[in-house]
């Protein structure tokens, strides 16, 4: 069907200018409804189309003469089209369809012009209800969607505050047409009614207008022949005729064109709509005599008495006050138009407010003020259609009224709240308006001055309070794109308050932001503000950003800040900003911070707090515990504050101390380190400097002392026996030779070999580690050199003379060969070396 319309309108000036969608809108009466968009402008708007076509479809078996009279019957619905389009752009009222473009034939035959954008019309809605109410089919074709982005599709929402609101904005029209065009509307039915994108009710169907017979009003409407427009064509579709179901017996018995016969058929209107299912309690298929039928009789004559023949409750105000008065026959006792909006039935706040708001601009500021205070109160109780349709586009409309802003923004971001599909919503509609008010409008202004604006600061304090709703109901992307500039806005305001405001709220920021955002576009502005601003509290307020941007939790339960209450912030999953900008970036900052201002100091123990879990143990060492240390010592920190640096200090001292240890521990291969040693610094004693006690003892100390001669030690090794012979071969040499077995011989005449030296280069080497070598000190060790030989003197002398021989030659790399003089004078007998022969066994055996 669209294909064969598109294609008779395909060389229009409408479809050249405008792109129409394929996607069929809704149907009101012969109109077939489709979305379009102006191809200069976007703006979007319906294309109302009429195809000729679907009347000749109903010419088939039809004899020549029959034939003509349907050709003529069919050219009259079309003048009578063509008569409606025209008659619609010559009435401007806010409840009248508004025409966007004029009408225009087609290469077919038929017809179609542009008018505002439409959703729907109410006949299809009253169709689309009784489908849901008898449980079958398909509950709606349009699609919405909810709060989590789900696309479903919508219910049908005509309530009661739907009802009263379309028919209060029908009977204005109907006021307009009637005192100030001076016509009757003539065919008032649910086809004739359309619901645009606002949710508002617009009057439309005006084919069977006319002037009214006692109106002065110069018009250039033609009257019609009630005659002809009541007599059925059972040829022609009944959408293009005269619908006497909705019909007054001021037409239909009178033959009276007044404008009191629409108030009969708005009367019928109002019981379709509470009635199941939702259709005229008149039922005659277009026929006359079945109309005069239904008025000859009470019982089926709609009356208060038989509920105006409704098969479920009207409401009391309509019952007993209303519809008396619309669906009576004497045309003098009906309401008019302006009565019936006075009636009791919108005698309530719902509506009281839509009529209020309808008028908002002529309000004085003050009444504007208290309405918008008030407003937010009442919004829950609006149906969902009402709020996001009605109320939700006036308001925003009103944003260009700067005294206002915030007071609106404050019912905006309510009505977000409470719509189930607030994301779509808020795409649609808030954001672009949010965007021009704060971000679009400040551009065109960059560069003047920047001055305190008192009032747009209130309305940017409103949008920092709700960007966890904002974040909720928007994408990354969008976030980004409309969303930040409008923090940057707030970052960048010479109000202190409402850039702690925007530093408060980076919980709700960091989640919508990638990490090249937060640390190339984010970190900078708060960087320079921390840096830059004198005041106190939006220090402390950068510190706790700070902590945010490095994946911390920041409490400002106890900062130190009276008035700056505490806020719940959502917890950041992962670190915001990587390990080098907190090292080289942040701690910079805080090491630059020179008041001593106990806010401030906890503030940036908290933010070292963070820093310190992630940085690197040596930048810990060099750099965050020599800031703690300074802080620390502040002189105006209590008790307290100092403790809790302490902690830090000790925890973060703890940690470097541990991996250090663990980096030493790794380097010898996971084995006990050995002990430090200095002996690379020791060379070795001086000759003759040590002490050496060996073999004295306390007795013959006192033997010397008191002049008596020692018995423990003879003169001659042989005068000691066997014990002291083994005694003196255990002391071996301390330059021995693992391989040499045998002791090197010494004489009673040999001098001592110098003890300490030995005994220092043997304990060194002892103790040194398999790995290292120490080389002993050659210049301490003196030859050998005997003090006697056995021909100093001759036998008889007591008192031998010492010759020195001439020491015997040692390799220098077979030290183990070397003479042990002194243990060679152990086993070797020297007849000379004492006159009185000790009574040795060995001794009398020689």
């Amino acid at each position: 069907m669209f294909a064969n319309a598109l294609k008779s309108i395909s060389s229009t000036h409408i479809s050249t200018h405008y792109t129409i969608s394929q996607n069929l809108t809704s149907i009101a009466g012969p109109w077939r409804i489709y979305p379009a968009k102006n191809k200069k402008t976007g703006k979007e708007c319906s294309v109302f189309v009429f195809d000729r076509k679907t009347l000749d479809t109903h010419r088939s078996g039809l004899s020549r003469s029959e034939a003509a009279e349907f050709k003529r019957a069919v050219d009259t619905v079309v003048e009578r089209l063509k008569k409606e389009a025209s008659a619609i752009a010559k009435l401007r009222h806010p409840g009248i369809l508004e025409v966007v473009e004029p009408v225009e034939e087609t290469r077919g035959g038929g017809l179609q012009f542009v008018a505002e954008a439409v959703t729907a019309s109410l006949s299809g809605l009253l169709q689309e209800k009784d489908q849901q109410e008898r449980g079958g089919g398909r509950s709606s074709r349009y699609v919405t969607e909810d709060a989590d982005g789900n696309r479903r599709r919508r219910e049908v929402e005509i309530d009661e505050l739907e009802i009263q609101k379309g028919l209060l904005q029908v009977s204005k029209a109907l006021e307009f047409l009637h005192d100030n065009a001076g016509l009757v509307h003539g065919n008032l039915t649910p086809d004739a009614i359309l619901i645009n994108a606002k949710s508002d009710w617009k009057l439309s169907g005006l084919s069977f207008c006319s002037p009214q017979e006692s109106s002065n009003t110069q018009s250039s409407i033609q009257p019609i022949n009630l005659r002809e427009v009541l007599r059925h064509h059972p040829s022609l579709p009944r959408n293009v005729q005269l619908n006497i179901d909705y019909t007054s017996p001021d037409f239909v018995i009178d033959n009276n064109l007044t404008a009191s016969a629409d108030m009969f058929s708005l009367g019928l209107l109002i019981v379709a709509l509470y009635n199941s299912p939702h259709k005229s309690p008149l039922s005659c298929n277009g026929s006359l005599s079945s109309y005069q039928r239904v008025f000859s009789s009470s019982e089926s004559t709609p009356t208060a008495a038989n509920n105006f023949i409704s098969s479920r409750p009207l409401p009391k105000e309509l019952a007993s006050r209303v519809l008396p008065r619309l669906i009576t026959r004497r045309p003098a006792q009906r309401m008019t138009a302006s009565e019936f909006q006075q009636s009791e039935f919108f005698n309530n706040i719902f509506v009281s407010t839509i009529r209020f708001l309808d008028t908002f601009p002529a309000k004085t500021p003050s009444q504007k003020s208290q309405f918008l205070r008030g407003l937010v109160k009442v919004l829950p109780s609006f149906s969902k259609s009402v709020m996001e349709r009605k109320l939700l586009p006036a308001l925003l409309d009103e944003l260009k009224d700067k005294e206002l802003l915030s007071l609106i923004l404050h019912n905006v971001f309510k009505i977000i709240e409470l719509l189930p599909s607030g994301r779509r919503a808020f795409g649609e509609k808030v954001r672009p308006s949010l965007k021009e008010t704060f971000v679009t409008n400040v551009k065109q202004t960059a560069d003047k001055e920047k001055e305190k604006d008192p009032t747009r600061d209130a309305g940017l304090m409103v949008v920092i309070e709700q960007l966890p709703v904002i974040g909720d109901n928007c994408s990354g992307k969008e976030f980004k794109d409309d969303v930040l500039p409008i923090v940057f806005s707030a970052l960048e305001s010479p109000t202190p308050s409402l850039v702690d405001a925007a530093l408060r709220s980076l919980p709700a920021v960091l989640p919508q932001l990638d990490f090249s955002t937060i640390k190339n576009e984010l970190f900078p502005v708060i960087a320079t503000i921390f840096s830059k601003t004198s005041s106190l509290a939006i220090k402390v307020r950068g510190l706790q950003a700070f902590v945010t941007l490095c994946g911390g939790s920041s409490d400002p339960g106890d900062d130190g800040l009276d008035g700056l209450a505490p806020q719940k912030k959502k917890a950041t999953s992962s670190t915001a900003l990587d390990k080098f900008t907190m090292q080289e970036k942040i701690v910079p900052l805080i090491k630059a911070i020179k008041t001593k201002e106990p806010a401030v100091m906890m503030a940036a123990l908290s933010v070292l707090r963070v820093i310190g879990k992630v940085a690197d143990s040596d930048f810990v060492a060099m750099d965050i515990l020599p800031i703690l240390w300074s802080m620390s010592l502040g002189p105006l920190l209590d008790l307290k504050q100092f403790q809790a640096f302490m902690e830090l200090i000790k925890s973060l001292s703890s940690r470097v101390e541990e991996e250090q240890t663990k980096k030493l521990q790794e380097l010898v291969g996971g084995k006990q380190s050995p002990a430090i040693k200095d002996d690379f610094l020791s060379f070795g004693p001086i000759a003759g400097s040590s002490l050496d006690a060996n073999g004295t003892t306390e007795t013959d100390f006192e033997m010397l002392v008191k002049g008596e001669e020692s018995g423990g030690l003879s003169a001659n090794p042989l005068d000691s026996g066997w014990d002291s012979m083994t005694s003196s071969a255990a002391v071996a040499s301390p330059i021995t030779n693992s391989r040499m077995s045998t002791p090197a011989a010494t004489f009673s005449w040999s001098s001592p070999p110098p003890a300490a030296p030995t005994n220092h280069f043997t304990a060194v080497k002892a103790q040194q580690p398999g790995f290292r070598t120490v080389t002993p000190d050659l210049a301490t060790l003196q030859p050998i050199t005997p003090s006697t030989t056995q021909f100093s003197q001759p036998p008889t002398h007591p008192k031998p003379t010492t010759r020195t021989p001439t020491p015997l030659a040692q390799p220098p790399q077979q030290q183990s060969t070397s003479i042990n003089w002194t243990s060679a004078s152990s086993t070797t007998h020297n007849p000379w070396s004492s006159t009185k022969p000790s009574p040795n066994p060995i001794t009398l055996l020689l």
